[in-house]
């Protein structure tokens, strides 16, 4: 039988070769590989700057930090997201508001947006779901729309004015929406490359933000320098200089930088992603053509105005249960596919149900979850691969009834 992985690596002699080059330099930890990977994320990003840590969740923490956000604050997440989204603003102390999303869709309703902003809110959090960038037109129209509760609580909140926008945009590395690149639209985005992400360090993540008047992008970068390494006013290759040896420690602060090893993978994973994100798009083409005129709906990830990392292959089972959905699930792993659900809304979770969430609050995202299933989507995949895939899944919601 044939086995059909949900996202493994695409690992090549190239991504081998570079962290070989690393290992032989003798510079494994972050040094100049790590440098060189942040310049080209702010290349691909159009922006000034940009930070490589060892994961997007620290990304978005590591923001929040910079941004000032903590105990009294809220910030605005959708009710339908992984949990790294509100997690990260626990680690700060501030308090997750959650919002559902918009009926059918699995974005947030920015109407309950502008509505959930109150003189506490400084930051909302939308999530680029599978790849797709969602409407940052809508969210900046609700955080303006709010901009007299705004109640900066330092410099940095006072050059923004308003709540800001911070996009989890794990899976959205080189996606586009009305011409401009993924991580120049938020004020800040945090990107993810986790071993089943398009691109891929192992572990790790990227944090860009866009330059604005009264915004000094070289503070910012060095304020995520401090945050991520302990405080320490030198990172270890600045202390390699003649006589650089002592540095200070400004505070005690965290520790979660990326290494040279991670950015070397992620150099050479770079100079593939055009080819590799081609090959997303024939696949999610395969997917679209095969599932025409079943009672499905496909999660939207190219268009005129938009183009999408294809990450996630989403499929609504339209009618249907989440008992349905978790046979159809059964079922394809029985014939060697793997699949999956994204996302159980955050509200079904033992430790938002501990803060008072409660999923009857998010009928919405609810609604989605119940018969959604992602199938897999990941460039190892051959043509017979994805035909496979089809033949089984629409062959099983052709036969199993209920």
């Amino acid at each position: 039988m044939r086995k059909i992985s949900f996202s493994p690596p695409d690992m090549t002699g190239a991504e081998a070769a570079m962290v070989a080059e690393v290992l032989d330099s003798g510079w494994i930890t972050t040094g100049p590989k790590t440098k060189e990977f942040e310049h080209m994320i702010s290349m691909c990003c159009n922006t000034q700057k940009s930070v490589c840590l060892n994961s997007a969740t620290a990304c978005m923490e590591m923001a929040l930090r910079v941004l000032g956000v903590g105990p009294g604050d809220e910030v605005i997440v959708p009710a339908y997201t992984y949990t790294a989204t509100a997690s990260s603003v626990c680690h700060v102390g501030a308090m997750p508001v959650m919002v559902d999303t918009t009926p059918g869709s699995y974005e947030m309703d920015y109407d309950k947006v502008a509505e959930a902003i109150t003189e506490r809110t400084k930051v909302v959090m939308p999530v680029d779901l599978g790849g797709v960038i969602c409407d940052y037109d809508k969210v900046f129209q609700a955080v303006e729309s709010r901009k007299s509760l705004f109640r900066p609580s330092n410099e940095i909140q006072k050059v923004f004015g308003r709540v800001i926008v911070l996009a989890d945009a794990a899976h959205a590395f080189g996606a586009k929406r009305h011409g401009r690149m993924c991580g120049e639209i938020a004020d800040f985005t945090s990107f993810s490359f986790h071993a089943v992400k398009n691109l891929t360090t192992a572990e790790g993540g990227a944090l860009t933000w866009r330059s604005r008047e009264g915004l000094d992008d070289e503070a910012v970068y060095k304020q995520l320098q401090l945050l991520s390494l302990h405080g320490q006013s030198k990172d270890a290759l600045a202390k390699t200089q003649l006589g650089a040896w002592e540095y200070d420690i400004v505070a005690p602060y965290y520790k979660c930088n990326m290494t040279d090893i991670m950015a070397g993978i992620g150099l050479a994973q770079l100079k593939r992603y055009p080819e590799l994100l081609y090959r997303r798009r024939q696949i999610v083409g395969q997917y679209n053509e095969a599932l025409k005129g079943y009672n499905v709906q496909i999660l939207d990830h190219y268009g005129t105005d938009h183009s999408s990392s294809g990450h996630l292959y989403l499929v609504r089972l339209l009618g249907k249960d989440v008992d349905y959905r978790n046979d159809v699930i059964v079922k394809m792993a029985e014939r060697g596919i793997a699949c999956n659900v994204h996302y159980k809304p955050l509200p079904m979770m033992t430790a938002y149900k501990a803060m008072g969430f409660d999923i009857k609050d998010f009928p919405n995202a609810y609604n989605q979850y119940r018969n959604e299933i992602t199938l897999p989507l990941h460039t190892h995949l051959s043509d017979d691969d994805v035909q496979y895939v089809m033949k089984n899944f629409t062959q099983i919601i052709s036969d199993l009834k209920r």
